[in-house]
């Protein structure tokens, strides 16, 4: 497919080919979700604990008498069913991360991207830099091309300078090509993409990159 190249004024330049193989594909639900979920469950903590009845500090005396008094059967005031006692089968810190094949991934990734070029959220602009590495300039740039929306900003490279700029923009997350995450993708309402950026995933994720993922 063929989308425009725009220029940091948001004025039409020309044209660049799209691999069909990268963006023209059916859109996976499942393999979308399958990458969030794992993104999301990698990124927790972990670390919620609570006490049991046997960690609670109390004593171990019973609070009255066995028989007699008429009130249930009570071992001691660290029982799960008082205030202040134990917690049945609370969390404890465990590590919540999992990995996926690297395919089902990738495909992820590709179904992801083809979902937002045939919605028409992709727009692709032609390479800039952000030299003095200041906020209000990529912020500037940016209110060309809808500002205040949603946006992923896909780099050619790791360009320190813009991921400066960009880091105290609310509204706006930044990603290299080669390392996309499905999360901030999908949930973006639009996609801008250096030109750069766009052959090179044509390249990394295009057919000639199968036999390297495997």
């Amino acid at each position: 497919m063929n989308c425009t190249v725009y220029s940091k004024e948001g004025k039409e330049l020309r044209s660049i080919a799209l691999d069909d193989e990268v963006f023209g594909l059916p859109v996976n639900e499942d393999l979308i979700w399958y990458a969030i979920n794992n993104e999301l469950a990698n990124k927790r903590q972990g670390n919620a604990s609570t006490k049991g009845r046997g960690e609670i500090h109390g004593s171990n005396a019973r609070p009255y008498k066995q028989k007699g008094t008429g009130r249930a059967r009570r071992g001691d005031k660290k029982s799960p069913i008082l205030v202040g006692g134990g917690t049945i089968f609370g969390p404890k810190p465990r590590d919540y991360s999992y990995s996926i094949p690297k395919k089902t991934k990738r495909q992820a990734m590709k179904t992801i991207l083809s979902l937002k070029a045939q919605s028409d959220t992709i727009k692709i602009i032609e390479d800039f830099s952000i030299e003095s590495g200041k906020t209000k300039d990529l912020a500037g740039l940016l209110s060309n091309f809808n500002p205040g929306t949603r946006t992923v900003l896909i780099l050619k490279d790791d360009d320190a300078m813009i991921k400066r700029a960009a880091s105290n923009i609310p509204w706006l997350s930044y990603l290299s090509y080669n390392r996309l995450r499905a999360h901030d993708l999908f949930y973006g309402r639009q996609v801008l993409m250096l030109e750069t950026a766009a052959k090179n995933l044509n390249d990394f994720y295009g057919p000639g990159a199968k036999e390297a993922a495997q």
